[in-house]
C-alpha cells in the first residue's frame, strides 16, 4: 500500500454535488473509492514485492531492487496495521461512551 498526498489530493479535489442530501451521498461514494483505491495499491504493491522477491530467487531480478521491494512492502503492512489499530481504537472509545 502506496499511501501518499496523491491519494488524499484526489479525494479532495473531486467536487462535491450541490443538493439536499446529495452531499452526504458524495462524501460517501469518495470515502468508499478512497478505501477501494487505498486497499488495491496495498495489494498492488504486496504483489509487486512478492513478484521481485520470486524473480530474486530465480536469478531475475538484482540484490537491490529485492531490498527495495521488501522495504516497500515492509511500510505497506505497517500502514495497514496502524490503519487497522486506529480503526479498532475509535470503535472502542465509540463503545466507552455513556448512552
Amino acid at each position: 500500500m502506496d499511501v501518499r498526498t496523491a491519494f488524499a489530493t484526489q479525494a479532495y479535489s473531486r467536487p462535491v454535488a450541490p443538493g439536499p442530501g446529495a452531499g452526504q451521498k458524495a462524501e460517501a461514494g469518495q470515502a468508499s473509492e478512497f478505501a477501494r483505491d487505498l486497499v488495491g495499491g496495498f495489494a498492488q504493491t504486496l504483489q509487486s514485492g512478492e513478484q521481485t522477491a520470486l524473480a530474486a530467487m530465480t536469478g531475475g531480478a538484482d540484490p537491490h531492487s529485492l531490498v527495495e521491494a521488501l522495504a516497500t512492502s515492509e511500510l505497506a503492512v505497517e500502514t495497514a496495521v496502524t490503519l487497522r489499530n486506529k480503526v479498532v481504537e475509535a470503535y472502542q472509545e465509540i463503545l466507552r461512551m455513556p448512552v
